[in-house]
């Protein structure tokens, strides 16, 4: 493939607010979307899929390779989450990118085109600390930062803080550090609120696929 012609990508998330947010920031780069949707094998013909993290539960759903078992599509990983044990888990179960949000569009068009020529690609960047960035979440308009908004995800999802830890790689006092300020933001004094709350506040994971119609097939060679 020539850098002149677009990469193919699926953007595979649970949230639609998230994988538009994705669509919207990779728009301007030389990019067709071809398919966005929920985590789910994807149907078309891309070059990559790129897996955003956000709000998955580990040992629910289907396993990196499920996304592509019907092609030579690689997955690719696009999270705020960089903790090393994470990336190294991702690589092991079959990714072929591990790509932090910080990064620029055309970084990650470099990264993908270097996974589609053959490279295992990590780029972690520096860990996320405030809620400035591209793309989107649920709950950055009131002021949650992307991992607030995950572990709000989590919560709503019936995880334990034990579980969220797990999961994130993170510390049980880590993980209570971003209840106690995500609490504080949407007004919550217990759990039960918080998940009153998210599943008002576009917290409950969606089940949508979208396919361009127009980019379902390849162009020729």
């Amino acid at each position: 493939m020539t850098n002149s012609r677009p990469l193919r990508l699926a953007i595979v998330d649970d949230y639609a607010v998230v994988v538009a947010g994705v669509a919207s920031f990779l728009a301007a780069e030389a990019i067709d979307v071809v398919e966005t949707g929920a985590s789910q094998a994807v149907v078309s013909d891309v070059d990559v899929v790129l897996y955003d993290t956000f709000g998955q539960v580990e040992g629910r759903g289907i396993d990196l390779q499920d996304f592509v078992r019907e092609s030579d599509a690689q997955v690719v990983v696009y999270s705020w989450n960089v903790q090393p044990e994470m990336v190294r888990d991702a690589v092991f179960h079959g990714a072929r990118g591990y790509l932090s949000k910080v990064l620029t569009g055309p970084q990650i068009v470099a990264a993908l085109r270097r996974v589609v020529a053959g490279e295992v690609v990590v780029l972690t960047g520096d860990d996320e600390t405030s809620v400035g960035g591209d793309g989107d979440w649920p709950g950055r308009s009131i002021g949650l930062s992307p991992r607030e908004a995950e572990v709000v995800a989590l919560i709503a999802q019936g995880l334990s803080n034990k579980d969220i830890a797990a999961r994130a790689y993170l510390s049980v006092n880590t993980v209570k550090t971003y209840i106690r300020t995500a609490y504080s933001k949407i007004g919550a004094a217990s759990r039960s609120q918080a998940v009153i709350w998210a599943l008002d506040h576009g917290f409950k994971p969606d089940t949508l696929r979208t396919v361009d119609p127009a980019l379902v097939l390849r162009s020729p060679r």
